[in-house]
């Protein structure tokens, strides 16, 4: 992809946590009206993913799905299988799948599980996943992860597998058995390190580089209180290993050290910079907006899944998400 090309435009439910998490449908909803074409459902402390995704396909008519990325120290390959296919089966549409090792909040803290080798066990959750999703009977026993003796009793869903990738593990997982890598809340400049680190990975595997999708918040136009709904959903990443580099790298580093000393939370989000959002988002007017996309199709990101701001004045992000088919059709 050249410095002058744009990447594709899908969209990413936003969950956020001030709004009525049936607002959810209506983005969906928009999406499909709007003409985009594809969708991504995560998971976070509402909606059961594949239980969404199925709502979704009774509302809408054109969206392909991605369900993820799901955490796999909570969710195995045999039900990760059968969850996507299920959802393919009820809606009759195609359904993809991501994957990734989540938060310690979410595994550690809210289903107590333990995070020990996530690295191993997303790439043997990758492998495991992939014969299952054929309609294979797996026999895999990894060092993390094992299934045994399950084949799927739904159609296989023709279904491709996206991995989450931030750290090095996760990358080269990505770029030696996925289909696609999907990057969460990053600058354009750290998306095209770990793009070129895939792509030199994948050549070393001896396979084609996966397309990279990468998740951006948006507010078109930056409304004044869509802009704070993306700054408190920054909060908790700026402290974070990896994401405090990265917020470091691109001009941030007193706030990252700031926010290191564990301040009170509404102290670090008064802190917050309208300028920190812009860096890993689609934030202003139009000419901004078309700016930060080419940095990202620069970096070598292929997809876009806006995660659109949800307030009063535009609830669902439908305004946002129509002002960003104008800007890049």
């Amino acid at each position: 992809m050249s410095a002058a090309e744009t990447p594709s435009l899908a969209v990413s439910l936003g969950f956020w946590q001030d709004r009525p998490p049936a607002e959810a449908l209506s983005t969906a909803r928009h999406a499909d009206e709007l003409g985009y074409r594809h969708l991504w459902i995560g998971e976070m402390a509402t909606y059961d993913a594949f239980a969404l995704a199925t709502r979704i396909a009774d509302l809408t008519a054109g969206l392909r799905l991605t369900i993820g990325p799901l955490a796999v120290a909570v969710r195995d390959p045999m039900l990760i299988a059968r969850g996507v296919a299920s959802v393919a089966d009820l809606s009759g549409r195609g359904v993809d799948v991501a994957v990734g090792t989540s938060s310690p909040m979410v595994v550690g803290h809210w289903h107590g599980r333990s995070r020990e080798r996530s690295a191993t066990m997303l790439r043997e959750s990758v492998q495991a996943l992939r014969p299952l999703l054929k309609g294979e009977k797996t026999d895999f026993a990894g060092q993390t992860v094992s299934t045994k003796g399950y084949r799927l009793r739904l159609a296989p869903p023709r279904t491709s597998i996206a991995v989450a990738a931030f750290g090095r593990f996760a990358v080269k997982t990505a770029a030696r058995y996925a289909d696609r890598m999907v990057l969460n809340l990053i600058t354009p400049a750290s998306a095209a390190v770990l793009v070129d680190q895939m792509r030199a990975d994948a050549a070393e595997a001896g396979r084609p580089a996966p397309p990279v999708t990468a998740w951006a918040v948006a507010a078109v136009d930056g409304e004044e209180t869509a802009v704070e709904q993306l700054r408190r959903g920054v909060v908790g990443y700026l402290a974070a290993p990896g994401y405090g580099e990265m917020f470091t790298e691109a001009g941030f580093g007193d706030l990252v050290a700031f926010a290191r000393g564990r301040p009170h939370p509404k102290e670090l989000l008064a802190a917050i910079p309208r300028e920190l959002i812009g860096s890993v988002g689609l934030v202003g007017d139009a000419g901004t907006i078309r700016t930060r996309l080419a940095e990202y199709a620069a970096a070598g990101v292929d997809e876009i899944a806006v995660v659109p701001a949800s307030v009063d004045a535009d609830p669902g992000g439908r305004r946002t998400l129509a002002a960003l088919r104008d800007i890049a059709p």
